[in-house]
């Protein structure tokens, strides 16, 4: 297997960090996406969609979209389990990690693609070598969307150790990168968001966040 990551980008982090969890050790090959090396002919032979991270078999076969190469390692790597541990769990760490991924995530790239110059012609990902330009009034929406989000992490942190139980799932990985790709766009915990603060601190000493 190969592994196409680039070391700035935040989705690339998330699976970075399921691995460095998991102890799983893949080859990577750096793609740059803020100088648009994920746009260019040599990447877009392996994925046409320009998405990173992308992960290549050994068979040739590639996939993108970080939850889909989360699934096909843990089914293949079942210890050190991150999506959930039975049914209940695994609904719920879909559930919330989805929700982090709307509200956190996505809304952050609204904001970071839609005011920097370097996106100006590539708003959204995955459109490939396709131009799509930026829309400003997309900014403060994902602002607003990202206030949303840190309401909601604090209610959830307030009831438990992590977003399902007491264990670190993808739903907590998936909320955490998203705090750090705020900022790139000026935004931070709410200062009186305590038990995110406790929360942030304590995942962003693991040895993973470094991934």
């Amino acid at each position: 297997m190969k592994l196409y990551d680039c070391a700035m980008a935040p989705n690339p982090r998330r699976l970075r960090i399921f691995l460095a969890e998991k102890n799983i050790e893949i080859p990577k090959i750096e793609v740059n996406i803020l100088e648009g090396e994920n746009t260019q002919p040599a990447f877009l032979a392996v994925n046409p969609r320009g998405l990173l991270p992308t992960l290549k078999l050994d068979d040739g076969t590639c996939f993108d979209e970080v939850m889909a190469i989360c699934r096909y390692l843990e089914a293949l790597y079942p210890w050190q389990p991150m999506l959930g541990r039975t049914p209940l769990e695994q609904g719920l760490v879909e559930s919330l990690q989805r929700k982090a991924e709307f509200e956190g995530m996505i809304a952050g790239s609204e904001v970071f693609r839609n005011q920097h110059p370097k996106f100006a012609e590539r708003s959204i990902p995955g459109g490939g070598g396709q131009l799509i330009p930026a829309i400003p009034g997309l900014v403060e929406r994902g602002r607003q969307t990202i206030g949303r989000f840190y309401d909601w992490l604090e209610a959830q942190l307030q009831r438990s150790r992590y977003l399902v139980g007491e264990q670190m799932t993808m739903a907590d990985v998936t909320a955490f990168c998203a705090i750090g790709f705020h900022a790139w766009i000026d935004i931070s915990i709410p200062a009186g968001n305590s038990a995110t603060l406790a929360w942030y601190a304590a995942l962003n000493a693991r040895p993973s966040a470094a991934a």
